[in-house]
């Protein structure tokens, strides 16, 4: 191996560098691609809030720092995919997170559910796992230079948390009785959203090239979800699919309460720093 050459750094993208750029160089994302991103970012965003209601409550201490971390990760790529979906409105990520009403978000429903218990949380980790490993891995492909810079820092965090996710689904599923009905209902639970996560984007015609191929995502969940759940004792729920509508700005019951503790403090004192 020839070791005289230098590669050059790898391009880390934080909310941070996307701003510099933005008054620096006039990046703006183009509207279909910010409205792309603005999707990716709520569905991180919200995710990474319903993991942060386990801190102190989870059933181990190990796995309350465990789910504490991946909500960090998940908030650190809603950070960027929201600053670049901002920079085409002149808005920032505390704008969009902050001070957007409810039928503004564009989460997928998936996302936005009660945690339940532990076995419903897993159930949606690993599902969720699965999605944002497919969708980051394509994304390192996208002609959008900046969307495939986050992709490229997330896919190595998500990899993680699909390994994680795995782990518990094997350690409840193949547990005791309890742990395996626990699971299961979890799964029944949130099997009804996972449609949702694969339908082509509202303006996916424009997107060709730049976000992820929807088809393609599903049948490497398909190929992959079910096994997982064979090999943990477990089967894949009979249910129907959820009408969904989130990235249409339709919600679930869950997401207003959830939206009114996650903006209180920024609406009950705008502009504060601390």
């Amino acid at each position: 191996m020839n070791m005289s050459r230098k590669q050059a750094p790898a391009q880390v993208v934080t909310p941070e560098s996307i701003a510099d750029s933005v008054g620096s160089a006039g990046l703006r994302a183009p509207e279909a691609v910010a409205q792309y991103a603005l999707g990716l970012g709520d569905d991180a965003l919200i995710l990474a809030h319903r993991l942060g209601e386990w801190i102190s409550n989870a059933p181990e201490l190990e796995e309350d720092i465990a789910l504490g971390n991946i909500g960090l990760d998940l908030l650190g790529h809603a950070r960027s995919l929201l600053s670049y979906a901002g920079s085409a409105w002149g808005k920032s990520e505390d704008d969009l997170a902050y001070f957007r009403d409810e039928p503004e978000f564009r989460c997928r429903q998936l996302f936005e559910q009660p945690i339940g218990d532990f076995g419903h949380t897993i159930a949606r980790q690993l599902i969720a796992s699965v999605y944002f490993n497919g969708l980051y891995r394509q994304l390192t492909a996208s002609s959008d230079n900046t969307l495939a810079a986050i992709a490229a820092k997330a896919i190595k965090e998500v990899d993680y948390h699909l390994d994680h996710s795995t782990q518990w689904l094997m350690r409840l599923g193949q547990g005791t009785d309890e742990s395996n009905r626990r699971m299961q209902a979890g799964l029944t639970a949130i099997w009804p959203f996972v449609d949702e996560l694969f339908r082509p984007e509202p303006n996916a015609d424009e997107l060709a090239g730049i976000a992820a191929d929807s088809e393609a995502l599903r049948n490497e969940f398909d190929a992959l979800v079910p096994k997982l759940l064979e090999d943990a004792g477990l089967e894949v729920p009979p249910s129907a699919f959820a009408r969904g509508g989130g990235r249409e700005g339709v919600h679930s019951e869950a997401f207003g309460p959830l939206l009114a503790e996650m903006q209180v403090l920024a609406r009950a004192h705008p502009g504060a720093k601390w």
